[in-house]
């Protein structure tokens, strides 16, 4: 079996999609036969070993993302690749191309909705922008033979569209990667921190639905005992003086080692439709503070973090004084056991392919035994 994954929102410097394709690649390679490509945006049209580009401007100000034009030549890359599933991570031109591409070869076009297009656009542009997305949004993922939503939360805003056929399709973390083990006691030290500073984290890209204005008041509230490492890419606001800035890590493992060396996880986002890095800090032995809005809520309980109301730098502060006051070892001990319970990626990826090969089934006459490895 071979699976197209095409979309955008593969970058090197990208977020929670780019690291869902790339932890998707290595798993399928190192443990199915599964073939995989992704097909992104790229400064020209290149292919090597897992990955074609189409050439696409950069997109100003988009984190190194670059938006395709041309729909014709991604077309052409996707049908040139002889997909037996195609898998869409976006509501732009590779969704258009790929559901072309998979009439002109007969094979099944997954839509997976990573972000809330109508949500985000109205915060950017307008709310008066949102009816007019909800019904495209309605008329593109009504062709995909199959939606997936990350979440509970985002299905039910799916099917409230109108939309039939959406599975939940929560994503996974690799817990070898993210562990307590790779915690650096010298961190605080190198930080210039007092060795019993409360150390909180958050990791994300620095837009404007990760409310990190939110954290920074939150941090001035909270005082010198505590100190936020915020680690991502984009303008973040000014810092206050207990907060530092770190550029994005593409390395999962510097990632890895950021993560398990803090406290706790700290998140003021309220657009999340998944919220990976949650997942990836709690893998790391972090308990999380976030806000009751979105998909957050599905991936924290009482035993592993606390939620707090959105849109309060007050709650926020009050939310992480309120962790600290509870064993934080527990709770992140917690986190840990519920990530490998439920989030690990052989158990999601096992569920994806279970997918694809039900879709596949009903376009090929003899499909393929998908699994080389157990």
């Amino acid at each position: 079996m071979h699976v197209v994954d095409t979309t955008m929102f593969y970058a090197p410097r990208g977020g929670g999609v780019s690291r869902y394709l790339a932890v998707k690649h290595e798993w399928l390679t190192r443990n199915t036969s599964v073939h995989h490509t992704i097909i992104a945006a790229g400064a020209e049209n290149e292919s090597s070993a897992g990955l074609a580009t189409v050439r696409s401007p950069r997109l100003p100000g988009g984190h190194g993302y670059r938006f395709p034009l041309a729909v014709r030549e991604w077309q052409r890359q996707i049908v040139k690749a002889r997909p037996d599933v195609i898998e869409v991570g976006d509501p732009y031109v590779p969704a258009w191309a790929a559901l072309a591409a998979g009439q002109e070869l007969g094979v099944p076009v997954v839509g997976f909705y990573h972000s809330d297009l109508p949500r985000a656009a109205g915060l950017r542009i307008g709310g008066w922008v949102e009816p007019g997305l909800r019904r495209y949004t309605r008329k593109l993922y009504g062709r995909f033979d199959r939606v997936i939503a990350p979440s509970r939360y985002v299905q039910r805003k799916l099917r409230a569209m109108g939309l039939a056929r959406v599975d939940c399709q929560p994503l996974g973390v690799d817990a070898a990667v993210f562990h307590p083990d790779r915690a650096d006691p010298d961190l605080r030290m190198k930080l210039g921190l007092d060795p019993h500073t409360r150390l909180l984290v958050f990791a994300g890209r620095f837009a404007r639905e990760k409310n990190l204005h939110l954290l920074n008041a939150a941090l001035a509230k909270l005082g010198p005992e505590y100190h936020l490492l915020l680690v991502g890419s984009g303008v973040p606001p000014k810092p206050h003086a207990n907060v530092t800035v770190i550029p994005f890590e593409r390395d999962p493992m510097a990632l890895a080692r950021i993560l398990a060396s803090c406290d706790a996880f700290v998140h003021a986002g309220d657009q999340e439709t998944f919220g990976l890095v949650i997942l990836e800090a709690m893998a790391s032995g972090l308990p999380v503070v976030a806000v009751d809005r979105g998909a957050v809520s599905e991936l924290i309980d009482v035993t592993t973090g606390i939620v707090v109301p959105a849109g309060s730098a007050h709650a926020i502060a009050e939310g992480v004084r309120a962790l600290f006051e509870e064993d934080v070892d527990a709770l992140g001990a917690a986190a840990r056991r519920s990530v490998e319970a439920t989030y690990s990626w052989r158990v999601v990826m096992r569920s994806l392919l279970r997918t694809y090969h039900g879709l596949a089934a009903a376009s090929v006459a003899s499909p393929v035994p998908l699994y080389a490895a157990e």
